[in-house]
């Protein structure tokens, strides 16, 4: 990569039903340049078989977990599954993990959501433990593993790359001390710089050097290639702002409140009681474009290279179009 090369990253949406275009466009952002493709897992299509496909399909892209929790399966399991597809892909797998939110924990997997920090640290530690393919012993505050099994998967790197998606400031010093790399979310535009310098401080705090840690956007770049889309896909970031400020859980809205909106997320959820998920949105729709970007490709340029200067290591970017081959050239061209 050259100096002029820009790192970016994008979430391509996994549906066995639509594997064909799941896998072209895969293949266009290996050919491309593109760094990561992430997949995503909420309650729907698991995250491990498509990156598993995505690890056979290409060969140079990295392939992440955008993310998976750390309650609906043991550090065992997430190993495993990891590890398979690092094999499978020849060392290219990034491991994303967070605690999710308690609807879907506890709504969906059963479990009760509960010491989400521990659980994390956990995980991280003994992910890195079964991956040496070493017997240990662990004794944790939630797991433990006495003269471990030794792990039949090989995986392809020495040791997991693990990015952590934290909120809380506990759980985001957390992040600077022991992962490789931080996902945040719902940190305004202009925030973004002070987020990433502290995270760095905590990191050198720590012992570390100041970039241990990979920082990735916390907001998307959409380009926008038809004006009359505009409007409407506003409105739909507006509507996933004012369901994550509402309706998913407290620690989405104690991130509001610390970034300063708290008095907006007030109003969004009187709304939501009074007149629906609809009459929330408006009021959400005043603070939507300080948390990312959608525009133009020089708008979405423009703000990628702020973000750069701000500290950001990989930028979440997206294109607001059906083919794949305009899908690709946009991306090319941000690529650089």
């Amino acid at each position: 990569m050259t100096n002029d090369t820009r790192r970016i990253s994008v979430n391509l949406p996994w549906n066995p039903d639509f594997v064909e275009t799941f896998l072209a466009r895969a293949r266009l952002a290996d050919e491309i340049g593109v760094d990561t493709i992430c997949v995503i897992e909420g309650y729907g299509h698991d995250a491990f078989t498509g990156m598993a496909l995505l690890a056979h399909e290409t060969s140079r892209v990295r392939i992440a977990s955008a993310i998976v929790n750390v309650f609906s399966r043991t550090p065992a399991t997430l190993a495993q599954s990891f590890g398979t597809v690092d094999q499978l892909s020849g060392g290219r797998v990034v491991v994303g993990l967070g605690a999710s939110a308690p609807g879907a924990i506890e709504r969906f997997h059963g479990v009760k959501f509960e010491r989400p920090f521990a659980r994390i640290r956990e995980a991280v530690e003994l992910i890195r433990l079964y991956w040496s393919r070493e017997r240990f012993s662990y004794e944790g505050p939630t797991i433990q593993v006495e003269r471990a099994l030794v792990s039949g998967m090989i995986p392809g790197q020495p040791t997991p790359p693990i990015h952590l998606a934290t909120l809380n400031p506990i759980s985001v010093k957390m992040t600077a001390e022991i992962a490789d790399g931080w996902m945040p979310t719902w940190i305004p535009n202009n925030r973004v710089e002070g987020a990433v310098g502290q995270v760095r401080q905590w990191s050198v705090e720590a012992g570390r050097s100041a970039d241990a840690v990979e920082v990735r956007s916390p907001g998307s770049a959409t380009v926008v290639l038809d004006p009359e889309r505009q409007a409407e896909l506003d409105r739909g970031f507006a509507q996933g702002l004012s369901f994550f400020a509402v309706r998913n859980g407290p620690g989405y809205f104690r991130q509001f409140e610390r970034q300063g909106f708290a008095e907006e997320v007030a109003a969004m959820r009187d709304a939501w009681q009074d007149g629906g998920p609809g009459a929330a949105a408006e009021i959400a729709m005043e603070i939507a474009p300080r948390f990312s970007c959608r525009g133009s490709l020089d708008d979405c340029v423009r703000q990628i290279d702020e973000q750069s200067a701000a500290g950001v290591d990989l930028h979440q970017v997206s294109v607001d179009t059906e083919h794949d081959h305009v899908w690709a050239d946009v991306l090319a061209q941000i690529v650089g």
